[in-house]
């Protein structure tokens, strides 16, 4: 009994973990950042343009524990990429304010 408690306990603690991790994403802020970076030409949240959907890139980097490590890299270094089969430069996010690049991070892991 004492075992099944526990349990019970610990898993109220990761719901109310998540949970509040999702909260403290400002889905404002983001995608509003996302416009002005001008991100949306070729993502949207859930529908597949020339790149993918913000909740496909979740998708993959769900569970890796250098998702938002992974997707820092992305949007800050302009990696190559494939669009249509050929291969151009991600656009950077021009914006220097590392606490907006975090919450776009975790705007875009949390669709």
């Amino acid at each position: 009994m004492k075992a099944v408690h526990m349990l019970t306990a610990a898993a109220a603690a990761l719901f109310v973990l998540s949970n509040t991790a999702n909260a403290a994403v400002d889905e404002e802020a983001a995608t509003a950042l996302l416009k002005k970076e001008k991100c949306t030409k070729c993502h949207s949240a859930d529908k597949k343009k020339d790149g993918p959907a913000y909740k496909e890139t979740a998708a993959e980097l769900k569970g890796k524990p250098d998702a938002a490590a992974k997707l820092h890299k992305h949007l800050t270094t302009g990696p190559t990429i494939k669009v249509d089969g050929k291969e151009e430069k991600h656009a950077i996010m021009k914006t220097k304010d590392e606490a907006a690049i975090k919450n776009v991070i975790e705007y875009i892991l949390s669709r």
